[in-house]
């Protein structure tokens, strides 16, 4: 297939070099943005059609356009990292491409190809390549975040997929996900609130997911928790995911258990990777149901020997503790488990070209 070309408009108010040094210092996430985005329009008469590099800049829609009313839009989340030699690599891209049309089928929204969708990342890495940190160290885990998204914009009020849809990529350069480094994370387990159910949108990355978790984040950090837990919405007895992220369990015979995919629960790139790296590394993957019975007496007996989440912002995060209403639940120890961190450090290594590539799970985008 041919790649697509993008129509080049570059800014004429390009933020100054020491202005750009003075954020890449400190970036926090998802707090700063690049000078340009990349966009590409749809109809359904012509398809898509117009793509295009312009400034970074607010968006006009329609007071009636239909994602205000509707939320019919999804997104995804990708990074580019610098390697040593000054190029700029992306993880597994076209893995975000087949989800992303995933998301479209689930959301009634055109699905794009994997040419366009790569492309447009790398339109605007190359156009906005001094943004991509330079990690000072390997301890480092600066990168530039891309974020992919389409909106349905047709201005009408009806229930009914848009006729005019919009694509865009915007960038943030970000540094790590949780502030202080990686440490142990306490999970508060949600008993009011369900994040999908069988046949919904569980699997999609769509922002109703997200705005649907709000509530429940909330509870947890009423309860001096960082982050919440879901079970399913049918029994309430099986571990399905965090607000954001996957969930695996080791144990202390091999096991590297995850839950399955059922159609609610989002199908993580870096939870994939990892099953493949556990793999390598001589662990035993499971992809199976598993409830909250088991992780309470897992850790409680020591079969279960730690306890983390995942997902491309924060990569591998230990959890220490799930808290309920009724109890608290270990999840290992205080600076987080061995297998955690060994998997963590060569996903990491990997990403930012420390060491090969044996999968072919790098695109280089400038």
């Amino acid at each position: 297939m041919t790649t697509p070309a993008f129509d080049v408009r570059p800014t004429t108010q390009a933020t100054e070099a020491n202005v750009r040094a003075e954020i890449l210092a400190n970036p926090g996430f998802g707090r700063y943005f690049t000078d340009h985005m990349v966009h590409v329009r749809w109809t359904k008469d012509d398809g898509w059609h117009s793509g295009e590099l312009r400034p970074y800049g607010p968006l006009t829609l329609d007071p009636a356009a239909s994602v205000l009313h509707y939320a019919q839009e999804i997104f995804e989340g990708i990074k580019a990292y610098r390697h040593a030699d000054g190029s700029v690599w992306t993880f597994r891209p076209e893995k975000n491409a087949a989800r992303f049309r995933d998301s479209a089928r689930r959301l009634a929204l055109p699905e794009l190809d994997d040419e366009t969708f790569i492309e447009s990342l790398r339109t605007l890495v190359r156009q906005d390549i001094d943004w991509v940190p330079t990690p000072a160290s390997e301890a480092e885990e600066s990168s530039l975040y891309l974020r992919p998204f389409m909106i349905a914009s047709e201005k009408f009020l009806g229930v009914k997929p848009s006729k005019e849809v919009d694509y865009y990529v915007i960038a943030s350069p970000a540094a790590a996900y949780f502030k202080g480094g990686v440490k142990p994370v306490s999970i508060w387990l949600s008993s009011n609130y369900n994040r999908a159910a069988p046949g919904g949108t569980g699997f999609a990355k769509c922002g109703g997911n997200y705005a649907a978790s709000l509530a429940a984040q909330q509870e947890a950090e009423n309860h001096g928790c960082d982050q919440v837990a879901f079970l399913d919405a049918v029994e309430n007895r099986w571990v399905e995911e965090l607000g954001g992220m996957n969930l695996f369990f080791v144990y202390r015979d091999g096991r590297l258990v995850t839950p399955a995919l059922t159609g609610t629960i989002l199908e993580g790139v870096t939870r994939d990777s990892i099953l493949q790296l556990g793999r390598d590394a001589g662990l035993t993957p499971e992809e199976r149901p598993i409830s909250i019975d088991e992780w309470r007496e897992g850790v409680n007996s020591g079969e279960i020997s730690e306890v983390f989440a995942c997902g491309t912002a924060a990569v591998i995060t230990p959890i220490g503790e799930l808290v309920t209403e009724h109890e608290r639940i270990g999840g290992g120890s205080e600076e987080g488990g061995r297998i955690g961190r060994q998997l963590r450090k060569q996903l990491l290594d990997l990403q930012y070209g420390r060491t090969e590539d044996p999968h072919g799970w790098l695109t280089r985008l400038a």
